[in-house]
């Protein structure tokens, strides 16, 4: 029977999914915090944090044996994190702009 994730993989897996998890709300929290307090410093965290999150996801694909296909979808689903809290931003500024109201 194949695993999905080999036994000696398996602390790799569990870190670098909760690397995932850490620093992915990192960078949105970040995110959100530079923008609302108009704090451009805090962006550059952001940024690191998004750096990481990226690093641990591609660890976890390889961790994970997804390959081929999967580490497009890995990149895709990636690059959509990265560009969802400026489109969520831009959302809520339009939304409650008062010339709206």
């Amino acid at each position: 029977m194949i695993e999905p994730v080999a036994l000696n993989d398996f602390l790799t897996t569990f870190l670098s999914a909760a690397l995932v998890i850490l620093f992915g709300a990192a960078y949105a929290g970040l995110y959100a915090w530079s923008k609302l307090r108009d704090k451009p410093g805090l962006m550059s965290w952001a940024l690191v944090c998004y750096a990481v999150l990226a690093g641990a996801t591609f660890l976890l694909a390889q961790a994970a044996h997804l390959n081929g296909e999967w580490k497009i979808l890995v990149g895709l689903m990636l690059g959509g994190y990265l560009l969802a809290p400026l489109g969520i931003w831009k959302l809520c500024v339009d939304s409650h702009d008062d010339k709206h109201l």
